[in-house]
């Protein structure tokens, strides 16, 4: 694997973040054509495909969500103790877990430091990921 840096962290999953996202756009598009054209005989199979349909698209979104949620926090717990181990004390509450989850990137050398500057400047996750410059490779988040 290369090394990773700040232009190659992300990682989609083509099955989940296009396949599956389209299959359900195109269930939605097709059950909201055959409500439109069954109309009124089908009503009630037709608007049922189309509760399913879209019952499925927010099923989708949230087991992203609460899965991503979970990840958020058990990075801010762990990158609470690396601060915790490199300074002896927590990381600063101000930090929001958006803030923490881009840190997560930095290499021990300049992760506090950073922490610090990321606090005063209230800087965004993308500013932090972009100024550390001693890459901590994250591969185990989607």
């Amino acid at each position: 694997m290369t090394e990773q840096n700040f232009d190659n962290h992300k990682n989609l999953v083509a099955g989940y973040h296009y396949i599956s996202f389209f299959g359900i756009v195109i269930a939605i598009i097709g059950s909201l054509i055959y409500l439109i054209l069954t109309l009124p005989e089908n009503i009630l199979l037709s608007s049922l495909l189309f509760v399913i349909s879209f019952s499925l698209l927010i099923v989708w979104h949230y087991s992203r969500a609460f899965a991503a949620k979970a990840q958020d926090r058990a990075i801010r717990a762990e990158e609470n103790f690396r601060h915790y181990i490199l300074t002896g004390k927590p990381i600063s509450e101000n930090l929001t877990t958006l803030q923490i989850v881009g840190l997560r990137f930095a290499s021990d050398e300049e992760f506090v430091a950073l922490a610090e500057r990321a606090q005063q400047e209230k800087m965004s996750q993308l500013e932090i990921k972009k100024a550390i410059k001693n890459w901590r490779a994250n591969t185990y988040r989607v």
